[in-house]
């Protein structure tokens, strides 16, 4: 399995979580997107694990999901709680 995201898959994430018709940029799609894109690389890890490169990368994804998520707690909290339930995220 390759480290990206195909084309379809991310329609498929982008229709399951938009908010509403043609939404691309709420924080909950950006944040499931990224979420897929991390799994996907923590999968990449496990046969490179020494590919510091992508590892870097990795890590400004997790952050990049860490702000958008603390964005969403601050703007509604029951939002947030139900996104990081659908996603499984712990915290």
């Amino acid at each position: 399995m390759t480290a990206m995201i195909t084309v379809e898959r991310k329609k498929e994430v982008v229709a399951q979580y938009a908010t509403k018709e043609g939404d691309t940029g709420s924080p909950e799609v950006q944040v499931a997107v990224l979420s897929e894109r991390i799994n996907n690389l923590t999968e990449h890890f496990k046969l490179h694990s020494k590919d510091n490169h992508s590892r870097r990368g990795l890590i400004k994804m997790v952050s990049t999901r860490r702000k958008l998520l603390d964005y969403v707690k601050s703007a509604d909290v029951k939002r947030y709680e139900a996104l990081i339930e659908r996603l499984g995220l712990r915290r």
